[in-house]
């Protein structure tokens, strides 16, 4: 029979965009975008922040947990664990954390893996499996030489390899864009060179249970030799591979296994009985001399031979193992080479030249004691995977609740200063990524994640007093911008049109036909607003405190306006790198901390206080990454963008230098953007004295346009003239 290659639709995306992949993570990276990038910026390992990046741990999670629930259509959790093993249970998908770009692929896979069992597995029938196998199995197997543990053991590994069978052909039929990931799982967790080498020699080809364990899980290995073992053919038939999806549950897969096994046990001998003389128990002794634990066993399958140990064998060399395995590697070693049998293919194996049951050849080709180990390893390897006891690297209880806080705030990473220009010459630009918070929780405030936000700060109570005259406040303001709800009537008189007015029909007998009147209601749109505030270090004092009177008087306000939305952002710097001296663990951040939309004012009242300056100005580079979340809800309203800010932008990492022009001149352009998309921009100067006035308003004007002004922050009412102008424009 022809040899029937998988069709990878993976394929056709590697081939035709193979420019735009990251080598390392092949199926990830064309979906993960620039955003995503996790190649490391950490040059000198002792510079590298300590612990795993929370924030793209986070991120990961989120884009998993997706595509799982995407191909189960189920809404599976997934999860990092902290203490304890993990394990599928039928309830959650657990992942490890050491994710980087080699590992997202088999990571992704894994969870697939894990989350289609949780879908198509019965989990209840696996756990009663001991009360599933008939007595007869136990019976038969306990004359070959094993305890009824031994064989719960043997049928619970048939089973998951066939179970696995089952549910990768659901996945593979119904989402064939995600082979890849499967694949990549494989290749990390299952499938190794040595194993491959080891199925074309003449270890685990004795007729005994490790032999046929290590034949039969790895059966669909390219370079399996169904000759190797007798009865292995008949297995072949039994499971069926191309007929895969005849098994539509966990007990179909059960009785496949079950008639696996009876195969196997058909060809094990019998073992030897031995007789109890004070009990007259009746035990019995495998055949090959082997104790009665089958993990007790060296499992090499070689020991001694069908013909009493008469034949000649030949160790392979260090260099011919190594030589071997290259080849697999390579893709030259297609065939066995002890007997020239033929591979078999994953889906259809072709005939062989040795019949079943023919004998091996007399020079039998064996791995020398180090290269068993190795392949004890491997083999290892290849059970804890069916069985789903995958190490997977844990976080720490605290990172734990540091990443599940992250998580339930939106944090992610996003890439900012694509248009950056330097027109100096002396400063660096580049891209750089910008930490964006999408959700303000107090598990965030505990998590002490962030810099700006601490659940104890220097002016955490002067704060906390600013926040409740700013609800004061809004109070009274709200009440003077309330006038935008307010409808106007506005009625014209001696119209050609409309409808007649009564008090000018007598006018129609003088040739007067302009006798209709006119009525035009004067109202105002649904309107939006984000007001944007600087959290730099300079912020502080008096003008943080003031500062976050006015915003919280602001939001109240228009908490009480039917028809007008809010969101209220901080933006600063984040230290991602702890105690790093290297300014590479610097980037910016953006923290929409209250919106209207889905928050209520309670969450000023209780998180504002932790809110703290700190950090430098990205003020540009900011705007970039929050631009999409902020134009997505100012669609079809009358839209308007405030900012406070108490100076020019600066900012540096190893990415790029953002100051002077470079960084004045791609605020401006962010602004403009901001501008070319039907929004009003308003910013306030906010500043100590007359002197922080005239030293920076020019820049601050050529930023933020003729509407910027300098603002006496500690004046609500000033704050409330210049805002109920800007919302009682007419377009």
């Amino acid at each position: 029979m022809n040899k029937i290659k998988h069709f990878n639709p993976m394929a056709l995306r590697e081939k035709y965009s193979v420019g735009n992949l990251n080598k390392k993570n092949n199926y990830s990276s064309f979906w993960l975008g620039n955003d995503w990038d996790t190649k490391s910026v950490w040059d000198d390992e002792d510079d590298k922040p300590k612990g795993p990046d929370l924030i793209q741990l986070a991120s990961y999670r989120r884009a998993i947990a997706n595509f799982v629930n995407i191909v189960t259509s189920q809404d599976i959790p997934v999860t990092f664990n902290a203490t304890g093993d993990s394990y599928t249970d039928g309830k959650k998908v657990v992942i490890s954390s050491k994710l980087d770009d080699k590992l997202f692929d088999s990571t992704v896979g894994l969870a697939l893996h894990e989350g289609s069992h949780i879908k198509y597995s019965d989990f209840d029938f696996l756990k009663d499996l001991e009360n599933n196998i008939p007595t007869e199995y136990f019976h038969r197997g306990n004359k070959k030489g094993y305890s009824k543990n031994d064989i719960m053991v043997h049928i619970k590994n048939l089973l998951n390899y066939v179970e696995d069978r089952r549910i990768d052909y659901h996945i593979f039929s119904n989402a064939p864009g995600y082979k890849g990931y499967y694949h990549s799982m494989y290749d990390k967790y299952f499938y190794s060179k040595v194993v491959d080498k080891a199925l074309g020699t003449d270890e685990y080809t004795d007729e005994n249970i490790d032999s046929y364990m290590f034949r039969v899980i790895n059966l669909t290995n390219k370079n399996t030799d169904l000759s190797k073992l007798n009865g292995l053919r008949d297995i072949w038939k039994v499971l069926d591979i191309k007929n895969i999806s005849r098994l539509v549950s966990t007990e179909d897969a059960f009785n496949t296994a079950l008639d696996i096994y009876d195969v196997i046990l058909n060809n094990v001998p019998d073992g030897t009985e031995k007789v109890n003389d004070d009990t007259g128990e009746v035990s019995y002794e495998r055949a090959d001399g082997s104790g009665n634990s089958e993990e007790s066993t060296e499992g090499n399958g070689s020991s001694p031979s069908k013909s009493g140990g008469q034949e000649e064998s030949r160790e392979i060399t260090d260099t011919e193992f190594e030589s071997l395995l290259e080849s697999i590697e390579s893709g030259e070693e297609k065939d066995s080479p002890s007997d020239g049998g033929s591979a078999v293919d994953v889906d259809v194996p072709e005939s062989s030249d040795k019949s079943e049951g023919s004998p091996t050849p007399d020079n039998k080709v064996l791995l020398s004691e180090a290269q068993k180990k190795t392949l004890e390893n491997a083999i290892k390897k290849q059970k804890k995977f069916m069985d789903g006891d995958i190490q997977k690297n844990k976080l720490s209880k605290k990172d734990k609740q540091a990443i599940d806080s992250i998580d339930a705030s939106g944090m992610s990473y996003k890439e900012v200063g694509k248009d950056l220009k330097d027109n100096s010459g002396w400063n660096k630009v580049g891209k750089t990524k910008c930490i964006l918070v999408k959700n303000f929780t107090k598990e965030l405030v505990e998590s002490n994640t962030i810099g700006m936000i601490g659940s104890r700060h220097y002016y955490r109570d002067e704060v906390e007093e600013a926040v409740k005259e700013g609800l004061r406040l809004g109070q009274v303001l709200g009440r003077k911008l309330s006038v935008r709800t307010e409808s106007r009537d506005t009625k014209y008189t001696r119209k050609d049109a409309g409808r007649i007015d009564k008090r000018l029909i007598s006018e129609l007998g003088f040739g007067n036909n302009n006798v209709f009147s006119q009525t035009f209601v004067d109202t105002f749109p649904d309107a939006f607003l984000h007001i944007s505030v600087d959290a730099s270090g300079s912020m502080g004092g008096s003008k943080w405190t003031n500062t976050m009177k006015s915003v919280v008087a602001m939001t109240k306000a228009i908490d009480m306006i039917e028809g007008v939305d809010v969101v209220v952002s901080f933006r600063s710097t984040q230290n991602s790198g702890g105690h790093s001296r290297r300014t590479s663990a610097y980037r910016p951040i953006m923290l929409i901390a209250y919106d209207s939309r889905k928050d209520s004012l309670v969450k000023v009242k209780t998180l504002f206080k932790y809110l703290q300056p700190s950090g430098t100005t990205p003020e540009g580079l900011c705007y970039e990454a929050i631009m999409d979340e902020m134009v997505d809800g100012m669609k079809d309203r009358e839209s308007y963008f405030l900012n406070f800010s108490d100076g020019m932008p600066m900012f540096q990492n190893d990415d790029l230098d953002y100051y002077n022009s470079t960084a004045t001149n791609h605020t401006k352009k962010m602004v403009k953007d901001i501008r070319s998309r039907g929004i009003k921009v308003l910013s306030y100067f906010v500043g100590d004295s007359d002197y922080d006035r005239d030293r920076s308003m020019n820049d601050f004007k050529q930023m933020y346009g003729k509407d910027s002004q300098y603002i006496d922050i500690t004046s609500v009412t000033a704050v409330s003239r210049t805002m109920n102008k800007k919302f009682l424009e007419k377009n």
